[in-house]
């Protein structure tokens, strides 16, 4: 069957954005509406005529509403084949009328518990009936369209208009994917609160689910398809933000913005400015500053280069001062919790740069997970929050060291935890002057890292590197000396890393010999 008439539907909401004005379309198109409690409510109190459930069922709404639409007279209307003629012929012994459309939006279970209800408010959050009558009429979508989603409203009156009156088939084929894709992600998100709530760490089985923010132009490359999805979470971020200009974020974009704003976020802005340019969602400067302008030229001259094309992330409102700094080269992207009437000003000259602001910043600290795929699976972990404070460190060298040389190493730690492994970070007072990255050797990274600081430096009409004197992070433990070397070498005064190596005693002898302090987080911070 293609085009089914539209005679009668179903309709029973949680969400009731659009629902008069739709409903109020449907019975002017001689529509009959069948609904139930609160949806009632509303419909009647539009001045539309509504037949309740229980009507047609024979049975009263029971158990504070558990029980309501489980009954044949439903879900016959619902799944009955109406060119099957043992259909027909049942549907007129039991007296089941056709549903020809069902209109369900669902419990709002994901809100509830991102309210942070109790485990009882969010188990009575949990809908049954709901999802029971969707998946009937998706599998039915030969002849019963379903509709999820309140953006869809408009689609089904147009396609009416269209087919005087009947839905057609490839409208229904897709509601009713939208359908079956909303109670997955409904099931997802009830069994991922269940398995947390109840401390399951690794439950048997997960699921995953995400909503279509943006259809992208495509991926990484031109040639790969790809879209952004987001998964409902409250964080803020690249997925929560108010874009005030530019063109459609890319693939690259969305990856490297959330990069380098979740960098910015380690930094609490109560402790003044911090800047962080990413590339290729590895930071080439994070800097602080007395003020934001200040942080974001002490960043941009950890690599002047890298820093052209790149994603700009502030942990402070942005304002007039740093915006006219940042329009000075081409950026792609600024994210920032705010921005000021006069800074959005003079970002409308550019055109092409985008604008995002957030509201806020993600707590560092919160717990998360990232997902990875593999060929055949995916690779789930707990995202990395690990953080280190000045009394968590393990001084090992005769060598202590000095307070600010304790500063730069927890901020060059912070950094080191976002940059892909191996991962080198210099930085001098509270700025990164080198930072070495993705390097299958980690005195390559130290190498990499030594270079750049000296090269910004003869840039920047400095007589020495701007190494010298900095400390030195390793995302991961030296397994020999000669990491550490380079590091000395280049003008490293003091180092952070994990520590745990076999050759711990080598590396502490080494450090001491070059006259470094070196102290042990305990924790390492790969990232790849």
């Amino acid at each position: 069957m293609t085009t089914v008439p539209l005679r009668r539907a179903l309709i029973s909401v949680s969400d009731k954005t659009g629902l008069e004005a739709f409903a109020t379309a449907l019975a002017q198109r001689g529509v009959e509406v069948l609904s139930t409690g609160g949806t009632a409510k509303a419909l009647r109190a539009a001045g539309l005529t509504v037949i309740d459930v229980a009507e047609v069922t024979g049975f009263p709404e029971m158990m504070d509403g558990r029980v309501k639409t489980l009954h044949p007279k439903v879900h016959g209307g619902l799944l009955a084949l109406r060119d099957n003629p043992a259909h027909v012929a049942a549907m007129e012994e039991h007296g089941i009328g056709g549903i020809d459309l069902l209109v369900v939006n669902l419990y709002p279970f994901e809100e509830t518990v991102a309210k942070g209800a109790d485990y009882d408010t969010c188990i009575e959050n949990i809908d049954i009936g709901g999802p029971a009558m969707i998946r009937a009429a998706a599998k039915n979508h030969a002849h019963v369209a379903v509709v999820v989603d309140t953006a869809d409203y408009d689609a089904v009156l147009a396609a009416l208009d269209d087919h005087d009156g009947s839905t057609p088939y490839a409208l229904r084929q897709t509601l009713a994917q939208t359908a079956y894709a909303r109670t997955a992600a409904y099931d997802a998100a009830v069994s991922g609160w269940m398995a947390d709530a109840i401390g399951a760490e690794t439950p048997r089985r997960r699921a995953v689910a995400g909503t279509l923010a943006l259809p992208l132009r495509y991926g990484e490359n031109p040639h790969q398809k790809a879209a952004f999805y987001t998964d409902g979470s409250a964080r803020p971020g690249v997925a929560t933000a108010v874009q005030h200009q530019g063109k459609d974020l890319s693939y690259n974009n969305i990856n490297d913005t959330d990069a380098a704003f979740e960098l910015v976020a380690e930094f609490n802005p109560a402790d003044g400015p911090v800047c962080a340019i990413i590339k290729h969602a590895n930071p080439c400067g994070v800097a602080r500053g007395a003020t934001m302008a200040e942080a974001y030229a002490r960043a941009f001259d950890c690599d002047r280069t890298s820093a052209f094309g790149g994603i700009v992330a502030l942990n402070q409102p942005l304002d007039a001062a740093t915006a006219a700094k940042i329009v000075e080269i081409f950026t792609e992207v600024v994210i920032a919790p705010e921005a000021s009437d006069e800074a959005k000003a003079i970002f409308a000259a550019k055109k092409n740069l985008r604008l995002l602001t957030t509201g806020g910043l993600p707590n560092p600290a919160a717990p998360a997970r990232t997902i990875r795929q593999v060929s055949g699976g995916m690779l789930m972990q707990d995202k990395d929050t690990g953080r280190v404070d000045e009394e968590d460190l393990k001084p090992v060298t005769r060598r202590r060291p000095s307070a600010a040389e304790m500063s730069d190493m927890i901020f060059a730690w912070s950094v080191a935890k976002h940059v892909k492994s191996n991962a080198i970070v210099y930085v001098r007072d509270g700025a990164t002057v080198g930072i070495g990255a993705g390097q299958m050797s980690r005195v390559d990274s130290s190498t990499i890292a030594a270079l750049k600081a000296e090269r910004m430096a003869k840039e920047c009409g400095l007589p020495e590197s701007l190494a010298k004197g900095s400390v030195v992070a390793s995302d991961a433990f030296f397994p020999f000396a000669d990491g550490l070397l380079a590091a000395a070498e280049a003008g490293a005064t003091a180092v952070i890393q994990p520590g745990g190596s076999m050759r711990d005693a080598e590396v502490i002898a080494a450090a001491d010999e070059a006259g470094l302090a070196m102290v042990f987080t305990g924790m390492r911070h790969f990232r790849h």
